[in-house]
């Protein structure tokens, strides 16, 4: 069954959360939208329109038809002990977490009453919190979904995201690839930038571009290191790898051409995509 949505609870009213709720609002949801973060945090999301209102969880859950964590994944995988106690038959779960096998898992353990789906929306930006929020964040961005619900679906598709449906190891094996490895790849390059004196003084804009993940605070990757741990050494370990060959063809010189070209054709392509 899937219940049409007349109230929505947004648990988390930062950069993503928030960017979901005003998203809805201007794919047309015309319920009430209802906030579950800090007094600071929700009042500045009232101020800003992106809220209705703000509420405790156990009360906002009881009145809901859709809940959507955007919580850290620690966080989520404490709500969902506790949320299903509170929920109407039938209400709708999702999540936006970077991870998924963890969150998943732990709904399977827990959600009697609602029903869950997981999610991941691939978009973000630097700045954090409800003051970032932005409508047109996932306009054109992968959003995944680790199962079905038409009307999750519907709006997902309302809001300009592109749906991609993978099974939780599945994505959590690409987006170690894809997602976490090039925020470490960024973290090791800006680290050694630093540790390289007047390294900074001739830095352009390849630097620039290439340590941008850098400026991520390690709080928000935390939980995705600890609940991603296999897949993202596994990806680490290959990407050493490709360095040493990469390395090795420095000196000799041979199929680095080829390997330039491959290259290029792989990001022209991811360009596209």
């Amino acid at each position: 069954m899937n219940r049409e949505w007349r109230v929505v609870t947004v648990a988390g009213v930062g950069l993503i959360g928030g960017s979901f709720a005003l998203a809805l609002r201007k794919a047309g949801f015309d319920g009430r939208i209802i906030g579950v973060s800090s007094p600071a945090t929700t009042q500045a999301a009232i101020q800003r329109g992106v809220i209705d209102q703000a509420l405790p969880l156990a009360a906002a859950a009881a009145q809901s038809d859709f809940i959507y964590l955007a919580q850290p994944i620690e966080r989520i995988l404490e709500t969902l002990n506790v949320i299903d106690s509170a929920v109407r038959p039938g209400t709708l779960i999702t999540d936006a977490g970077s991870t998924k096998q963890a969150i998943v898992e732990r709904a399977r353990q827990t959600i009697r009453n609602g029903r869950f789906v997981g999610g991941h929306p691939m978009a973000g930006k630097e700045a954090r919190g409800v003051d970032a929020a932005d409508a047109e964040l996932f306009r054109g961005r992968p959003y995944v979904l680790t199962g079905d619900n038409a009307e999750l679906e519907r709006w997902i598709i309302k809001i300009g995201a592109r749906l991609v449906k993978l099974a939780p190891a599945e994505h959590d094996r690409l987006v170690a690839l894809v997602s976490h490895l090039p925020q470490l790849l960024s973290t090791a390059l800006a680290s050694l930038i630093a540790e390289c004196p007047g390294a900074a003084n001739v830095a352009g804009p390849a630097a620039a571009d290439l340590t941008r993940l850098a400026l991520s605070p390690y709080d928000i990757w935390r939980d995705i290191f600890s609940t991603n741990t296999s897949e993202i050494d596994g990806v680490l370990q290959t990407a050493i790898a490709r360095l040493e060959t990469l390395r090795d063809q420095l000196k000799s010189q041979k199929d680095m051409a080829a390997t330039f070209a491959r290259a290029a054709q792989a990001a022209s392509e991811l360009r596209k995509s």
